[in-house]
């Protein structure tokens, strides 16, 4: 591929806000929440929701933080640069996504919350159509609109 093709390519791709793209991923980790609880005649009080959504937000956290220093490193890209892209499914999205489940399943671990074989199935699988689904569905949109 050529440098132009890239250089076009990378003009016609999605691109979102850093904090509109961060609460959208924050928002669907909270549906997650809201809906395993829901499913499981948790209640769905605020607290609640939030102490089982916590460690999913602090893995995104972490996967956010990864995949913007791994971006960066041996670049001269400025802090801010728009060479982070989140919002795209790949890389970013897939990296955000497996550091949501490891380190929300870590901390759920380390607190004994419950790790069972299929929560780690269901999480994993959930958390994928909810992270990487809406980012799918945001960029198909997005060429739709453009054509």
């Amino acid at each position: 591929m050529t440098s132009g093709v890239r250089a076009q390519q990378t003009r016609t791709a999605l691109q979102l806000p850093l904090l509109v793209t961060a609460l959208v991923d924050a928002a669907m980790i909270v549906v997650f929440a809201a809906t395993g609880r829901r499913s499981h005649d948790e209640g769905l009080s605020v607290l609640g929701i939030v102490d089982t959504a916590w460690p999913f937000l602090a893995g995104a956290a972490v996967g956010w933080s990864l995949t913007y220093v791994y971006t960066h490193i041996g670049t001269t890209d400025q802090p801010g640069s728009r060479a982070f892209r989140p919002e795209r499914v790949v890389p970013y999205g897939i990296a955000i996504w497996f550091f949501t489940v490891a380190v929300g399943m870590a901390l759920r671990a380390v607190l004994h919350q419950g790790t069972a074989a299929w929560f780690i199935a269901v999480a994993t699988l959930s958390l994928c159509v909810f992270l990487l689904g809406w980012r799918t569905v945001a960029a198909r949109l997005y060429h739709l609109v453009r054509r």
